[in-house]
């Protein structure tokens, strides 16, 4: 690898954007920093070094160096050419992602479309004073555009959005989309409808609390476990009186699995059973065929006469008696 001199390091500084900061750095890991600040520190210089060089010089093992570039080239940090390594220009990237064309609008639409942006970047301007200090990445802007765009939130939506998240796990892109998704598929999208669905969704911790409770489990539930408890609450709408008779089943297992009872609550939900009254007379009436079955589960019949009887002739039974008496 090449880098090219800039001036005496006893003058010179190595100066990290702001961007890379606010944009990258967040989400990277302590050796892709380390390796970053050293080839921004090593660019100004036409010096000539190997990924092997670059081990021995930052104390690091030759495998994370390797992993750290590798990272570094496919978020677009640095790029390849040749043996020569290359920082990217950071500020030009982002302007070059929040730069767009603008179509010609008829003055109608011109007029829609400015009365929604001043609403939008009221929005956005809260949302940056709240949650970032007033110091949001230049990505964030355009990213909620587009959210607006594909979600058709309303601006409250969006607000309470970003403090959902920032109240729960935090403002990482991954997990807002994450949560974004799950509201859109909700048809989420005014501040009654979230209304609506916060309520569903206390109800939903309310009952999962109580799940906990009656099984005695001291670990946290994993996301596909949550699901299914999500599924019972607010896409069956049961209450926690018709989930308890799911749990009262399990009893003669030591551990039973969410999707034993899953199965459970869904043949109920299938059956059109809406109530713990139906649900129980159901299983009455379940019980009570069963027991005019048989364990195969077909009707019990005489035994000594579900079969054919052998006939036996006169020759059989001499032969019997004759190898008896021997």
């Amino acid at each position: 690898m090449f880098f090219e001199s800039y001036k005496s390091i006893l003058y010179s500084d190595t100066l990290i954007p702001d961007i890379f900061i606010s944009e990258y750095l967040p989400s990277m890991s302590g050796e892709c920093v380390k390796v970053y600040a050293y080839c921004l520190f090593l660019s100004k210089y036409n010096k000539k070094l190997t990924p092997d060089e670059l081990s021995k010089a930052l104390g690091m093992e030759l495998s994370k160096i390797k992993e750290s570039l590798v990272y570094l080239s496919s978020i677009g940090v640095v790029s390849w050419k040749e043996d020569t390594l290359r920082i990217a220009d950071l500020k030009e990237k982002e302007i070059s992602k929040i730069y767009r064309l603008k179509n010609t609008s008829t003055p109608e639409e011109a007029v829609l479309s400015s009365e929604r942006n001043k609403r939008r970047n009221s929005i956005i301007t809260a949302i940056n004073n709240k949650f970032f200090q007033g110091i949001m990445a230049p990505s964030w802007y355009t990213d909620i555009d587009a959210w607006f765009d594909r979600y058709k939130f309303d601006e409250d939506v969006m607000y309470a959005l970003f403090q959902h998240c920032y109240n729960h796990k935090g403002l990482s892109k991954q997990y807002i989309i994450k949560v974004a998704d799950n509201w859109y598929s909700k048809n989420i999208k005014n501040a009654f409808d979230l209304d609506e669905y916060s309520i569903e969704y206390q109800k939903f911790k309310d009952i999962k609390l109580k799940i906990v409770k009656k099984l005695k489990r001291k670990d946290l539930l994993t996301e596909y476990e949550d699901g299914y408890i999500e599924k019972w609450v607010m896409d069956y709408r049961y209450d926690f009186e018709i989930i308890e008779l799911a749990l009262k089943r399990t009893t003669a297992i030591s551990r039973p699995s969410f999707e034993y009872i899953n199965k459970i609550i869904t043949v109920w939900y299938e059956k059109g059973l809406r109530t713990k009254e139906e649900i129980l007379a159901y299983e009455a009436e379940h019980k009570r065929q069963n027991s005019s079955k048989g364990q195969s589960g077909v009707p019990a019949v005489p035994q000594h006469e579900n079969f054919e009887q052998r006939k036996y002739d006169d020759a059989y039974y001499n032969n019997f008696f004759n190898n008896l008496a021997k």
